[in-house]
């Protein structure tokens, strides 16, 4: 099987949420598991969050990986940066109605390819997640 190789990867979904319940979701350390298979706990340094607050993944791989938030404007995205410095996450929010909202996860490196970059399948177990709570 041929590996493509890349450096940066966009996924966008529509999910029936308003884009503050959405962000917030997105944001909230306790969530990311629940969508996120690869990723066992998450937590940050600070609560509430702001640009700067630091975001700790604890993967199934049993490491830790650290990401700053580096942008945050809640009404239309927020993006992180890992502490090599190279890659880089934005997730961008557009309200399509009121209740829902169309969600953009773009990932990127500065410097070499993507070790394991997002598949739609990620997205669609956030969507299902997301509109099945009520």
């Amino acid at each position: 099987m041929k590996v493509k190789y890349m450096k940066d990867m966009k996924l966008t979904i529509q999910i029936k949420k308003p884009v503050a319940e959405l962000f917030n979701f997105l944001l909230d350390p306790n969530n990311t598991p629940t969508w996120i298979e690869s990723i066992v706990k998450e937590e940050t340094n600070e609560l509430p969050v702001k640009v700067g607050t630091i975001y700790r993944n604890h993967g199934e791989d049993g490491i830790w990986s650290e990401y700053t938030l580096i942008h945050l404007d809640p009404t239309n995205h927020f993006e992180m940066m890992k502490n090599d410095n190279n890659y880089h996450v934005r997730y961008t929010f557009k309200e399509l109605d009121k209740n829902t909202t169309a969600f953009e996860y773009y990932e990127w490196v500065e410097n070499g390819e993507l070790d394991s970059p997002f598949t739609i399948d990620v997205l669609q177990k956030l969507k299902v997640i997301l509109e099945q709570h009520v």
